[in-house]
């Protein structure tokens, strides 16, 4: 399994920016793929998740509404859609792969406790006031 993650910057708070994670090694309907966050000093987040297994989707609290997760399965490329960014959304994202049948709400509600298997490298964004 293996995870490229791309796409980050530097952009102002309000604008947009769109990560991807280039996934191989594994077939997409039997996984869940989520976007992490870290910023300096403060613990891991999960920002966003989708299951391979039912196609739900997850969103923490902070971003939702902002940030819309998709995939494209013939490309196995997840996207990761950031928009009204604010300074608070600057970390190093990171993208990752579990194998699960569960639903993403399901998955990521036990992330903390069960760490996702796989991971890409991170790709940092930095959001300017």
């Amino acid at each position: 399994v293996q995870l490229q993650a791309s796409g980050g910057g530097l952009v102002q708070a309000g604008g947009s920016l769109r990560l991807s994670c280039a996934a191989s090694g594994f077939r997409f309907d039997q996984y869940a793929i989520a976007w992490f966050r870290q910023a300096p000093g403060k613990e891991r987040e999960g920002v966003a998740c989708i299951s391979g297994t039912d196609g739900s989707t997850y969103y923490a609290d902070s971003v939702k509404g902002r940030f819309t997760m998709s995939s494209d399965t013939a490309t196995k490329t997840v996207y990761l859609q950031m928009n009204s960014l604010k300074p608070a959304d600057t970390a190093v994202y990171y993208c990752a792969a579990d194998q699960t049948g569960w639903s993403a709400l399901e998955r990521m509600k036990i992330a903390q406790l069960s760490p996702f298997d796989y991971w890409g490298q991170g790709t940092l964004v930095t959001v300017s006031s």
